[in-house]
């Protein structure tokens, strides 16, 4: 008998054993794993990198500071500047017109741009006008009446895009060779005057969402630096443009790129 208990006891314990065996476990259930999300990489919005069209128009209106009076065609400071727009934008075509003259006031330069029917078809405008209004004694109304009309005429020669507008500020003469012998009165009541026609010229383009670039600092430091000045004494030189053209580019690249 005992042979036999023993066999019955082995076997009831191997029952209860694989009974054990095919239970699950938490432990050994098997949990799918957890969806690996992949860093998300957000890309830098795309700068551009020049101006969208192939070709640029550039147009400059004003007077013997645009035409560059006593410096070379390339010293002037619209080609300065195309020069510039080119090394920075080499795969685009620029193209300049200028309509200035030496001596002009604002309304000969009204006068101009009406003569010659000038298109609208300029991606970027900049106007520089006053000097001579000034200069030739003209009464400040007139300036008031005119500049805001050369504002909006150079609006409308920018395709009638006020972004691609910009005014630059009238330098100041009486810190040259040419008025050393002027007194020192007379010498104030210039940079009142260019200060005058300057306060107007701003305040009317911030008032109309226009660029405004002053330079009329920069000219302001040729007694102290000649190399500032045209061989002529008068006008501004090579370098005084260069620096203007410093203060335009960023403007200009902004014009261009929106």
């Amino acid at each position: 008998m005992k042979p036999q208990f023993k066999q019955i006891v082995t076997v009831i314990i191997s029952i209860f054993l694989l009974s054990c065996s095919t239970e699950e476990t938490p432990s050994e259930t098997a949990v799918a794993p957890e969806p690996v999300t992949p860093p998300t990489t957000v890309p830098n919005p795309e700068i551009p990198t020049g101006p969208k069209a192939k070709s640029i128009n550039y147009l400059a209106l004003g007077d013997s500071y645009t035409i560059g009076q006593s410096v070379c065609e390339t010293c002037r400071f619209p080609e300065q500047l195309k020069t510039s727009l080119k090394m920075f934008y080499t795969k685009t075509n620029f193209s300049l017109k200028v309509i200035a003259t030496t001596g002009w006031t604002t309304t000969n330069l009204i006068s101009a741009i009406n003569q010659q029917k000038t298109e609208s078809n300029y991606d970027l405008v900049t106007l520089l006008i006053g000097v001579n209004n000034q200069y030739q004694g003209k009464d400040f109304s007139v300036y008031e009446k005119e500049f805001p009309e050369l504002a909006n005429k150079a609006i409308i020669l920018a395709k009638g895009d006020k972004k691609n507008v910009i005014v630059v500020s009238i330098p100041d003469y009486a810190y040259t060779p040419f008025a050393k012998n002027l007194s020192d009165s007379q010498k104030a009541k210039i940079s009142t005057e260019i200060n005058q026609h300057n306060t107007f010229a701003e305040n009317y383009c911030k008032a109309n969402n226009i660029v405004f670039v002053n330079i009329t600092d920069i000219t302001r430091q040729r007694l102290s630096n000649p190399n500032l000045v045209a061989s002529d004494g008068l006008h501004p030189s090579e370098s005084a443009y260069a620096a203007f053209v410093e203060r335009l580019l960023p403007k200009a690249k902004i014009a261009l790129q929106d």
